[in-house]
């Protein structure tokens, strides 16, 4: 087990203590630890380039690490009415979609490469820093329109990547590579 894959089970670790701080009202602590596993995302990612650690297990835990925070803190926030809740649905209809998907071409297509591309690591930042302006804006923060223009840009960039993997998911499924 290398450190960026130690990280990354960390991170993972890091979503229900992150749940508690929410679920019982410690937005405070609930900042610290989301952003703190953030920080590990781009930490173990970093050292496993740099290092040369890249492995199998991270190629799938970390996109997986990411998954579990996500919607964790969307869940949370949608239904303690931080975020409107049609946030929820398209954030988690995106991921419900893409999980199938990725089921659906590991049963017909075997192994294949689940290297996320660059709109949705855009998706990745814009959601994290969407729910990182809500909590600061939960515990008193005057975050202006920064909180209003980094929920819409999480929404499209969220619907344009969602839209772009299941096109390369169908181009693949139709035997053309991207």
């Amino acid at each position: 087990m290398n450190l960026p894959n130690i990280l990354t089970i960390l991170r993972i670790l890091m979503v229900p203590l992150f749940v508690y701080l929410l679920v019982y009202g410690y937005t405070g602590w609930a900042l610290v630890v989301f952003v703190t596993a953030g920080l590990t995302d781009a930490l173990d990612g970093a050292i496993a380039r740099m290092w040369n650690q890249q492995t199998e297990l991270g190629r799938y835990l970390d996109p997986l690490a990411d998954k579990m925070l996500l919607i964790a803190a969307f869940v949370c926030l949608g239904t303690l009415d931080w975020l409107p809740f049609w946030v929820l649905l398209v954030v988690i209809s995106r991921d419900v979609i893409l999980v199938l998907g990725t089921v659906v071409m590991h049963l017909t297509q075997g192994h294949f490469d689940v290297t996320p591309s660059l709109l949705g690591k855009g998706t990745t930042v814009a959601q994290l820093a969407l729910v990182v302006l809500t909590l600061m804006r939960v515990n008193g923060a005057q975050v202006g329109p920064w909180h209003v223009a980094v929920l819409w840009l999480a929404v499209a960039v969220t619907v344009a990547s969602g839209l772009h993997y299941l096109y390369r998911g169908v181009r693949r499924m139709n035997g053309a590579l991207i």
